[in-house]
């Protein structure tokens, strides 16, 4: 019996072509594609052209389904990303926190809600375009999360929730696979998304405007308040803790004698705390809710290289599991900007060993 996968199609190549590489793999491929936000389509064609999941998205999709000659859906999971995503994105801002929503997006909805309804489908994956892989240990028997063949490209920073059942039945086809190999195989189909723009934006903001989402979703995160500096010093006002983040120096409306940076957002006393670039550098993070991919937190001290952003140059590092869960990481070197909502991911070589929430 031919084995059915269902594929997350946002509109994009890489999701193309991750379908069309599973069709040529002779699986019994269905496409899918989450509605998870009642947007309005932005007037600017560029702006339209790159959103995700939008009605153009949708189009795309459905054309590159019928190229490959694969069923293709639209299911309305608007409640459940609401539930998932957009709530603890808006509440971590409105704590002073710089969130990733999409973390919790791959872990509850692309392999949590979809996956359950891949699963009542007779499918046996989940299939999507990250740039990333999975393998089984031979060893142990374990499932793991490796980096993609293209390292400009990989994105298992955003899959480090994911744990065994949900990689077991994970598919990424095109973690094998250069950006440019990518684009070249949605060529030689014909797919219309071959040469599409990448979407950079948060696929719920499509102007890329969090603060007025967040305006709009709760006015009351934005209340002014003191800008200051670690002794106390108000140094100004702000227009709401929300509208700031760890590192920021453009928009303070200061006029200090030297650079400032924010170094901190206190949203208890509705405060901003800046301070001078040397401010910035840590050594030392803990994080809060953590996963380690392998199933058990280690029950020694862990030697790897950790990253606290998507761009984050990863670095060496150590890190230890906490007793009353979380971890502790130690940077060798300072690190610039640790910022609480963050994700820092643990590496060792290729293989993702895990990651968490940066809590402090």
């Amino acid at each position: 019996m031919v084995e059915r996968i269902v594929v997350g199609m946002s509109g994009g190549v890489d999701s193309s072509v991750a379908a069309a590489l599973l069709v040529e793999q002779g699986y019994d491929v269905v496409g899918v594609t989450m509605r998870v936000w009642p947007w309005q389509e932005p007037d600017e064609p560029v702006k339209r052209f790159g959103s995700c999941c939008g009605t153009e998205a949708v189009d795309d999709a459905r054309r590159v389904a019928r190229t490959l000659g694969i069923p293709y859906y639209v299911l309305d999971m608007a409640r459940e990303f609401d539930r998932a995503v957009i709530g603890p994105f808006a509440g971590d801002y409105r704590a002073g926190r710089t969130p990733v929503p999409c973390v919790a997006c791959n872990s509850d909805l692309k392999f949590g809600s979809l996956l359950a309804r891949a699963r009542a489908w007779d499918a046996v994956a989940v299939a999507t375009g990250h740039y990333a892989r999975v393998a089984r240990d031979g060893a142990t028997g374990r499932f793991v999360l490796l980096r993609a063949r293209d390292a400009g490209k990989d994105q298992t920073d955003f899959l480090w929730p994911l744990g065994q059942k949900q990689l077991a039945a994970a598919r990424f086809p095109v973690g094998e696979l250069t950006k440019a190999e990518v684009r070249e195989h949605a060529r030689r189909l014909g797919l219309v998304t071959a040469d599409k723009p990448e979407s950079q934006e948060i696929c719920f903001v499509p102007d890329n405007d969090y603060r007025g989402f967040l305006r709009k979703r709760d006015p009351a995160m934005f209340r002014s308040g003191p800008i200051v500096d670690r002794q106390g010093n108000v140094l100004g006002t702000h227009e709401g803790v929300a509208g700031y983040t760890i590192g920021q120096r453009k928009g303070l409306g200061l006029a200090a004698g030297r650079a400032l940076y924010v170094v901190e957002l206190d949203a208890d006393r509705n405060a901003v705390v800046v301070g001078g670039a040397d401010e910035l550098a840590r050594d030392r993070l803990v994080a809060r809710p953590v996963n380690f991919i392998a199933g058990e937190p280690p029950a020694e001290p862990l030697r790897v290289v950790a990253k606290i952003r998507h761009k984050h140059e990863p670095a060496p590092a150590t890190v230890r599991a906490l007793p009353a869960g979380g971890a502790e990481v130690r940077f060798d070197e300072p690190q610039r900007a640790i910022t609480p909502g963050q994700s820092v991911v643990f590496y060792q070589g290729e293989c993702c060993v895990g990651g968490g929430v940066i809590e402090r």
